[in-house]
């Protein structure tokens, strides 16, 4: 199947997703008459930090999407279909990053629950589409820290319509995260700022950073797609190593969530044509660092990516980060 009709099939199951949602009746007809905390279920890791923040006590939040696990791939085990259909909130990131889970969201939203993705309200204008694949909208919005303040209205909204006795809670929560990412942006800015223009080449394991390169003027370059489905043949490596040789480029990224063995393979190509580059450092692509530490959240995570390509690429960032946490455990 091309990736045309591939991304033809995925519109029309999300879509359908989207209608259910829609017009399927809530478990509970009136909002905010639940006991106890709002169960809530999330995918990726990314919204899980971002839902806990906004929801504070007053929800259960259940992520099934754990660190180092790529959401791409990842298919929903029974439990996780049980807990899906056993929410009151579903929270998804949408764009197709959650491919293999459309049915479970389907099946989750004709059973009651408000399935919501936090991109909705993202302008279509706003969204990248790779080159070789345009019909299929990049769904890595949180590298850019900007654009994903609006997950954070999304799902402060969708909370406060399910319990509008808690609408002021979600608020303040909200501004306050809200706050958090504007200075995470203003970090970004400066820091990266002071990497060389010429030495502001981001070559990665797979396309996930295109967001992140738009916003802060880098060149991205991934040697897989945007969905880690995709494979890197032995042309791709070959480019990227001439790429490599001709820019100069000294670092290269190995991903989280994306095995090592092709960004090895460029780094021997490059000194095989005598060009030294090594590994600039670990990046959180498709999800956050270990739970329980500063990268474990929304906020940690961008920092040590920032951090760590600043720093890699010859630009002036200190080495515990915007907040001095990196490396540590998370504090409040």
């Amino acid at each position: 199947m091309t990736n045309v009709a591939n991304a033809t099939v995925w519109v029309i199951g999300l879509l359908l997703l989207a209608s259910v949602a829609s017009c399927t009746a809530p478990a509970d007809p009136e909002p905010g008459a639940h006991s106890g905390p709002i169960k809530i279920v999330t995918t990726v890791g990314m919204i899980t930090d971002v839902v806990e923040r906004v929801a504070g006590d007053r929800a259960e939040v259940a992520g099934l999407i754990d660190a180092g696990i790529d959401p791409h791939l990842f298919k929903p085990t029974r439990s996780d279909i049980g807990a899906l259909l056993d929410a009151d909130l579903v929270f998804y990131n949408g764009l197709l990053l959650e491919g293999k889970m459309t049915d479970a969201l389907i099946r989750a939203a004709s059973s009651g629950p408000n399935v919501v993705a936090v991109t909705e309200r993202l302008d279509e204008a706003s969204l990248l589409t790779p080159d070789d694949d345009p019909d299929h909208a990049d769904p890595h919005v949180w590298m850019d820290p900007v654009a994903w303040r609006e997950g954070v209205a999304v799902i402060r909204d969708a909370l406060s319509e399910h319990d509008p006795e808690g609408a002021s809670v979600y608020t303040a929560n909200a501004e306050a995260l809200v706050a958090e990412i504007d200075a995470l942006h203003a970090y970004s800015e400066r820091v990266l700022a002071s990497v060389p223009e010429e030495q502001r080449v981001l070559v990665t394991a797979h396309d996930a950073f295109n967001y992140f390169g738009s916003r802060y003027g880098f060149e991205v370059v991934g040697l897989q797609g945007i969905s880690t489905e995709s494979e890197a043949g032995v042309r791709d490596i070959e480019a990227l190593v001439d790429l490599l040789v001709e820019r100069q480029v000294g670092a290269v990224f190995i991903e989280s969530t994306v095995p090592e063995r092709n960004i090895r393979a460029l780094i021997e190509g490059a000194r095989d044509r005598g060009q030294d580059v090594r590994v600039g450092g670990e990046l959180h692509s498709d999800a956050m660092g270990a739970s329980g530490t500063y990268e474990g959240t929304y906020i940690g995570m961008i920092d040590h990516n920032v951090t760590t390509i600043a720093r890699a690429l010859g630009g002036d960032a200190p080495e515990g980060g915007m907040n001095g946490k990196l490396g540590t455990e998370d504090a409040p």
